[in-house]
C-alpha cells in the first residue's frame, strides 16, 4: 500500500473515530473525553491531508 493511501485511510479511521468520542463525551457530559474527540478527529484531518500533498507530489 502506497505511503499517501495509508496516510489517508489512517486518516479517516482517526476522524470516525475522534468524532465517536466527541459525541460520546458530549452526551455523557464529560468534557474531558469530547476534547479528546476533537483532538483526534483534528490529527485525522492533518494525517489524510499529508495523504493527499504525497499522493500529488508522486504524480
Amino acid at each position: 500500500m502506497k505511503s499517501s493511501t495509508k496516510d489517508n485511510a489512517e486518516g479517516k479511521m482517526h476522524q470516525v473515530k475522534g468524532k465517536a468520542k466527541q459525541v460520546a463525551g458530549i452526551v455523557a457530559g464529560n468534557s474531558s473525553l469530547e476534547a479528546e474527540g476533537k483532538e483526534e478527529n483534528l490529527k485525522g484531518k492533518t494525517q489524510e491531508k499529508v495523504g493527499q500533498i504525497k499522493k500529488v507530489m508522486d504524480q
